[in-house]
């Protein structure tokens, strides 16, 4: 599975927000998206996921645009929004039931994944909860189990670990070791570099709208010229020169 992204020009209005942003998400990869606030990263998301219309450029998944065929674009993808998003009127059950059919999945796998998912992260005697009685923290979690339920080939990701407590956080990675195992793609926007560094196999770097960089670690470091830098010090030595030009 390759999402690629290709000479993307897009934003909200006449103005273009994102400037001819390209990169690749393959098989088997979990990409990190890193950038300052207003970087592009949630433009570029939103995009991805069909909310937005490029203004130039062509984003596919497997080859598939969202223009070529919607139906078989979307099916492919599970989102998990920074901000949970949940229906107030549904139980945890009927989440659960929801994304069963909103994806034609089969119930008994599905229901199985949902049981392992809703085990690991401590939901599994509040399938008949409403989101009034969950925290912020437990509604990521409701989140995330719809995601990992699915099939999907692609899951995007956008700063998933706000919220989360430190267990929730390694469970989360763990689920996103099984599904690049199992040969899915993840792209995950976070602002947390130290973990992005551990588990992400490469990176884009954005800032003002552009990819500044685009590569493994090792590749980012031979861009900024320093072989022992961390996530952290390329990410604020493109802040600084974002700031000065």
């Amino acid at each position: 599975m390759t999402l690629r992204v290709e000479n993307i020009v897009g934003g909200y209005s006449q103005v273009p927000v994102l400037k001819d942003v390209s990169f690749d998400v393959n098989d088997g990869e979990l990409v990190g998206l890193i950038g300052l606030n207003g970087a592009g990263k949630s433009t570029t998301i939103n995009h991805i996921i069909g909310l937005l219309t490029p203004f130039k450029g062509r984003i596919s998944i497997d080859g598939t645009s969202i223009m070529d065929d919607a139906e078989k674009y979307k099916a492919q993808i599970a989102y998990i929004p920074e901000t949970p998003i949940l229906y107030d009127e549904l139980t945890l059950k009927e989440h659960l039931e929801l994304t069963i059919t909103a994806y034609g999945l089969n119930s008994d796998a599905a229901w199985a994944k949902a049981n392992h998912l809703l085990n690991i992260f401590r939901l599994d005697n509040k399938l008949e909860w409403f989101p009034a009685n969950f925290s912020k923290g437990m509604k990521q979690k409701v989140m995330i189990t719809c995601a990992f339920m699915t099939d999907a080939k692609l899951f995007i990701v956008d700063e998933p670990f706000y919220g989360l407590d430190p267990i929730a956080v390694h469970d989360l990675l763990l689920e996103i070791e099984k599904v690049k195992a199992a040969g899915a793609a993840v792209l995950m926007s976070t602002h947390v570099l130290d973990t992005a560094e551990k588990y992400c196999d490469k990176f884009v770097l954005l800032a003002d709208g552009q990819v500044k960089a685009d590569g493994t670690l090792d590749e980012l470091r031979a861009l900024s010229h320093g072989e022992n830098q961390t996530l952290d010090d390329i990410y604020l030595a493109l802040a600084k020169e974002n700031e000065n030009e």
